[in-house]
């Protein structure tokens, strides 16, 4: 039974002759069916035949590279410049940040231009001569090395970067200001706090809100064995950073007889026994809510850090490192409580041992 399709079943006179391969101008290796074909023959760009169209096309390319500078730029001072809730309405997306569009089009533009001007020096301007080269082993004989280092520096040679300077020094100009956008980015790896965590809304002048009431408050409205909370005038709970402000401001106040105070400047700071401390421990910065009247003891209750209120707010027992802040308050002209500066210390967890 014969096999269909099997090389026995081809013909001889259906194999290319030696004359035909010879008459292609290729060479038929013994014991081969098919000729090499070989590389078709190289077509000529016309900025390897005109030199105008080379000067051209550098142009192109170094235009490509001189907006990716400005590019950078405009990156860099959208990310100082525009705020993180600044709202943009862009057709047909809709509304989107503003600095996340600004930074995605302006980058895009740096990098898609630094791309553009590589890929359009290297099809226009670089040698695009085909060679061949058979393979070797991985360990390179010296001649292979010579070799090598030479066609490299043909390479470089051919592709005008040591002639064509306006390329190589835009090409420099972008690349060197592209990085720039990722050092910018670094400012993100953590807030700058300057001084504002040493710092809150409480100053001279500031009345004691209630929380609860949202009233000012008066010397009257605090007796002796009561706790109550208190934020600053002016700090309203739809405001944007409410969070962030009342974590620093929440106040807790409460009233000893001013004998009962052992500390004297507990007594000075206070007004008529009305002392005024920060809520926030001074552990992790849990909201300090549990109060003995007995003792005037007040307990944190996520460790059980505890504090004399009587005796400067200090820790008497639990994990505590530091006394809760004082705040220094007084009544106004009109009756109402109101601070008399700010805390005498950054509030919250040993904020003064980390500098």
């Amino acid at each position: 039974m014969s096999e269909t399709g099997s090389n026995k079943d081809v013909s001889e006179e259906h194999l290319p002759s030696e004359q035909a391969s010879a008459e292609a101008g290729t060479l038929v290796p013994a014991g081969e069916p098919f000729a090499d074909p070989g590389l078709p023959p190289h077509e000529h760009r016309i900025q390897d035949i005109d030199e105008r169209a080379a000067r051209r096309s550098e142009r192109t390319v170094a235009l490509l590279f001189t907006l990716s500078m400005p590019a950078t730029a405009a990156f860099i001072a959208a990310y100082v410049t525009i705020g993180v809730d600044e709202i943009l309405y862009v057709w047909p997306i809709g509304h989107i940040s503003a600095l996340n569009f600004a930074l995605g089009v302006t980058l895009g533009v740096a990098l898609f231009c630094i791309g553009a001007g590589a890929v359009h020096w290297a099809r226009t301007l670089m040698s695009d001569v085909e060679t061949a080269d058979e393979r070797h082993p991985i360990s390179a004989p010296p001649e292979v090395k010579a070799k090598v280092m030479s066609d490299f520096r043909q390479g470089a040679k051919e592709s005008g970067f040591g002639r064509r300077k306006l390329i190589r020094n835009t090409m420099f100009g972008a690349l060197t200001l592209v990085p720039l956008s990722g050092l910018v980015l670094l400012r993100d790896l953590g807030p700058l706090p300057e001084d504002k965590l040493r710092h809150t809304l409480w100053e001279t002048g500031k009345l004691l809100i209630n929380q609860n009431t949202d009233e000012p408050l008066k010397p009257e409205d605090v007796v002796v064995g009561s706790l109550t909370f208190a934020k600053p005038e002016g700090l309203e709970e739809d405001a944007h950073d409410f969070q962030d402000q009342i974590a620093k401001a929440a106040l807790m106040i409460v009233r000893i007889q001013p004998e009962d105070i052992k500390d004297k400047r507990t007594l000075d700071w206070s007004h008529q026994g009305i002392v005024a401390y920060s809520k926030i421990c001074t552990h992790v910065g849990c909201p300090v809510s549990l109060y003995e009247q007995q003792t005037h003891h007040v307990l944190c209750p996520c460790h059980q850090s505890t504090f004399d209120l009587a005796d400067g707010a200090r820790v008497i027992f639990g994990p505590a490192g530091h006394a809760l802040p004082q705040l220094r308050i007084g009544v106004n002209k009109d009756g109402y409580l109101e601070a008399r500066g700010d805390f005498d210390e950054p509030v919250g967890p040993s904020f003064w041992e980390r500098g």
